[in-house]
């Protein structure tokens, strides 16, 4: 059995892959039919598809990192020290955000939903009173936190987390992995985590739906917390991730079909749903996608992506940052770009490109101003490294920094 954790740093490249696929998915979300901030005039479905490549399971496989990292840190540090550590880490990039990056998102939403006509500084006034008058079929709640809900998420994991290695300590922690990682080989770790994503989606998905407000969304707590629990206890088990790269090709397999049938089951939906073989059919076809996509990415990225260099480490220092400004950017641009009337492929493509290096630019800006470090996650022991071939890294081990 593993009882120091050892550096895991495909999970750190996975992890920079799966904010940008967010990236991406969140422009995807500008131009597919499903309700957004803000939509554009070619709104659709035929990216529909290419969005179900990722949306069932990339959340959760970030949940997982999340927990494989704290489980890192909780067996180096007390639980107390871990909980200031992450409350600072997450809380006070959560509030900044919550005040300057994400207040242009509602600002536009309401503009193109409500037909508001008040300039922005009106529009914060309002914002920061909790005004609540913005309504359409629901009203907007204000203030809000929007995409940096799963900091939100995270931050509260970490507290019951925190509280779990209070009651039962690391070291019954670590044996709960071995376990743990004794049950889950072979078929078993594909059915056994399948199965209960597919019971929890048919239990609480019809009764509590995804709110991302944290106090009301049970059904997304029924997911995220047992996967980022499950990341804890088996921060430690190596064999576990030498068991995924093992079945990585029977999963891909999997995930692939699933996603074939998922598109098609989506597109006959409708009054379908209704029945309940249909439904019993949608969520296993659903949770298993879900669950063998993530362990397709991790057994791929154990058996191609556990190396260290400059380059991830300057990623996985850059990738919160990005996260955290990405979602107000694209809908800025966006809104910005309307007038263009651009063809929706090429605006697209603008939008992912400016997108993206405008994030890093403000990073590069942001971590070289000591004060605003904190306000973007970047933690003060830190140190900027560049990504060419032999400079000098100075900073520290990312992986236990994840998430």
């Amino acid at each position: 059995m593993t009882t120091t954790p050892q550096r895991l740093y495909f999970l750190d490249w996975l992890r920079i892959a799966a904010f940008f696929l967010l990236v991406l998915y969140h422009i995807g979300m500008y131009y597919v039919s499903w309700d957004w901030h803000v939509k554009s005039p070619h709104a659709g479905d035929a990216i529909a598809p290419l969005m179900f490549l990722s949306s069932p399971w990339r959340m959760s496989l970030l949940f997982l990192i999340s927990g494989v990292a704290a489980g890192c840190m909780v067996r180096k540090v007390p639980a107390m020290r871990f909980l200031r550590q992450r409350s600072w880490r997450l809380l006070l990039p959560l509030v900044f955000g919550m005040l300057v990056i994400v207040p242009p998102q509602p600002y536009f939403e309401v503009i193109e939903k409500v037909g508001y006509g008040g300039s922005y500084a009106d529009f914060m006034r309002l914002y920061l009173s909790a005004y609540d008058g913005f309504c359409r079929e629901d009203c907007l709640v204000l203030p809000t936190w929007n995409h940096l809900w799963f900091v939100a998420y995270l931050w509260s994991y970490s507290v019951v987390l925190c509280l779990a290695v209070l009651a039962i300590g690391a070291d019954r922690m670590t044996r709960l992995g071995a376990r743990c990682e004794a049950v889950l080989t072979g078929w078993r770790a594909i059915l056994l985590p399948a199965a209960y994503l597919v019971a929890a989606r048919l239990l609480l998905r019809p009764y509590f739906d995804e709110t991302h407000a944290l106090v009301d969304d049970w059904y997304n707590h029924s997911v995220y917390l047992p996967v980022f629990l499950l990341g804890v206890v088996l921060a430690a088990q190596r064999g576990f991730w030498l068991e995924l790269a093992r079945l990585r090709f029977t999963t891909l397999g999997i995930a692939l079909a699933c996603w074939a049938v998922f598109v098609c089951l989506d597109a006959v939906a409708g009054a379908w749903y209704e029945v309940p073989a249909f439904r019993f059919a949608f969520a296993m076809v659903r949770g298993l996608l879900q669950w063998c996509a993530i362990l397709a990415a991790c057994g791929f990225g154990q058996r191609h992506l556990d190396v260290d260099s400059a380059k991830r480490r300057y990623l996985t220092q850059a990738v919160f940052p990005v996260y955290i400004l990405h979602q107000s950017l694209i809908i800025v641009l966006a809104m910005a770009m309307k007038p263009a009337h651009l063809p929706p492929v090429t605006e697209g493509a603008v939008l992912v490109v400016l997108t993206i290096t405008l994030s890093f630019g403000i990073f590069e800006a942001v971590r070289r101003v000591p004060f605003l470090r904190p306000l973007f996650g970047i933690g003060a022991d830190e140190r900027p490294t560049v990504s060419s071939a032999g400079a000098r890294d100075r900073t520290a081990p990312a992986v236990a920094r994840a998430g």
